[in-house]
């Protein structure tokens, strides 16, 4: 197949076409029923419709998902154990995880408490072991150990990631765009190279685009014309880094005390962690040198300062600290007048 494939229809009548057990990954975020304007979708059933049409959009994609295949759904929070039953009391699939994806913005509300999440189901399909790249989805450390995996530690079900803002150059029109850095993760953790991923909700496009930019193949179904068109554009647009990150990324360990050890594990960050986010290298940078600058040798230094020259970055200033009287003690009473 093509490496990114887009269709304008119906998911549930365009899966029906799909061969049994051909694609590797699904990552679905179909409408939450929230009455959402999504323009030629129906956001806004009754509750048994609801359910039979999530009932009938998940047999098709269990139906196509490989053996060993992995399936992730968005949900809201009203209708998720809805879901959670269909796909493992009626459809058989293996679970794994209840992800929570935590942001910080959204609105507000006078009555009860704001929402700040949102839920992510992740299933596999038995008869193989599923794809899990733990080693692509690691997050730094927060102290440097001998005994400690330096290439990081499991991100958790817990992930924190800014909503797509409507200021940012990437907002598409889609009323509920999902960040990139949320479907990396997926990707990375659930798929390999060229491996098949399929959105049978596509959107604005996230999904084909992450994977077009991770090496994978990719499908986007969606039934609304206008989506597809604005994700042709938006393949077409210069890769520049991905929208989101998780914060925990930029973490720089502590006590990287050993010369040698922190110049490898310097260029190692880079690589395993932010890659495909060259517009965080800044925050990394400054925060590097902030912590080890004191500690640094001249050729350490030179060393850094020809990395940062290479991604053309230019550090944030470190900020200035007030002197503190090195005489004064923690209690120490001070006589104004």
């Amino acid at each position: 197949m093509d490496q990114i494939k887009l269709i304008v229809g119906d998911s549930i009548t365009n899966m029906k076409a799909f061969e049994s057990n051909s694609v590797d990954l699904i990552i679905a975020d179909p409408p939450y029923n929230l009455a959402k304007d999504y323009k030629a979708t129906n956001d806004n059933m009754e509750f048994e419709e609801f359910m039979t049409f999530s009932r009938n959009w998940l047999t098709e994609a269990t139906r196509i998902l490989k053996p060993g295949g992995t399936i992730y759904v968005f949900m809201g929070m009203r209708l998720i154990s809805y879901t959670h039953v269909i796909m493992e009391q009626e459809l058989g699939l293996e679970f794994h995880n209840w992800i929570t994806w935590h942001y910080t913005q959204g609105l507000g509300k006078k009555k009860g408490f704001s929402s700040r999440h949102d839920d992510i189901l992740m299933f596999t399909k038995s008869g193989k072991n599923p794809t899990f790249n733990l080693d692509d989805i690691r997050i730094p450390q927060k102290y440097y150990r001998s005994i400690n995996n330096m290439r990081g530690a499991n991100p958790g079900n817990v992930w924190e990631f800014s909503h797509v803002h409507y200021s940012q150059s990437n907002r598409k029109a889609h009323p509920t765009q999902k960040p990139e850095g949320v479907i990396e993760r997926m990707i990375l953790a659930s798929s390999n190279k060229n491996d098949i991923v399929l959105d049978p909700f596509s959107g604005s496009g996230t999904t084909v685009r992450v994977a077009q930019q991770s090496g994978r193949k990719a499908i986007g179904i969606d039934i609304e014309p206008s989506f597809i068109e604005e994700t042709k554009k938006r393949l077409a647009e210069p890769f520049n880094g991905f929208d989101s990150i998780d914060e925990r990324m930029l973490r720089v360990p502590n006590d990287l005390n050993d010369e040698e050890i922190r110049r490898e594990y310097f260029k190692n960050h880079i690589e395993w962690f932010l890659k495909n986010h060259e517009g965080s290298l800044i925050t990394y940078f400054t925060d590097f040198k902030n912590k080890y600058d004191s500690k640094m040798s001249k050729e350490e230094i030179l060393e850094f300062e020809n990395t940062v020259k290479k991604y053309n970055v230019k550090l944030k200033k470190s900020r200035v600290k007030k002197n503190i009287d090195p005489d004064l003690e923690l209690n120490t009473t001070i006589s104004l007048f």
